[in-house]
């Protein structure tokens, strides 16, 4: 099966939301999807982005029942490491059920790849759940490591009014 993989277009937006929405269904976390397409154009297509993205598609003679032609998408940002300098971090990465095992998710994983060496990025960082075997040996037959038992680093976040307080001088 052909398919192409680009960087996404600000048009690209409404397909972005829909496999980020059917990505959370999978993982049964739908109801915490609070972004919209408004914030995705805002945020990943402005003078100073927030965050990159690259989608995959087919042709109209390969789209799916529902007539779709973007069929998977990842998302990424730079950053940087003060022990290594610069690295890529690699969000979400997803192709619709009906298209995996066809190389596009490794596409996908590789134009990321392509980018951060292209940038001077020493590492490619992302994260995954820790019940997603199938992401695991995924990850694992394309080369990546697992270094959570190595650094003993947990993964943290302050949101909400949390994060409202901490801002407080």
């Amino acid at each position: 099966m052909e398919f192409s993989v680009r960087a996404a277009r600000v048009e690209d937006c409404k397909d972005i939301r829909r496999l980020i929405l059917e990505l959370a269904e999978s993982l049964k976390d739908a109801d915490n999807v609070t972004i919209t397409q408004r914030d995705l154009e805002r945020d990943g297509f402005s003078e100073n982005p927030f965050f990159h993205c690259v989608v995959a598609e087919v042709s109209e003679q390969h789209r799916t029942k529902g007539s779709l032609t973007k069929i998977g998408y990842t998302t990424y940002f730079y950053n940087y490491n003060t022990w290594c300098g610069r690295t890529i971090h690699m969000g979400d990465l997803y192709v619709m059920p009906e298209f995996r095992g066809k190389g596009i998710g490794r596409a996908l994983m590789s134009k990321v790849a392509q980018l951060g060496l292209a940038a001077g990025c020493h590492q490619l960082n992302f994260t995954i759940f820790d019940w997603n075997k199938s992401a695991q040996d995924f990850y694992l037959r394309q080369g990546c490591i697992d270094i959570t038992a190595s650094t003993g680093k947990h993964f943290m976040c302050c949101k909400g009014e949390a994060l409202e307080h901490l801002a407080r001088p």
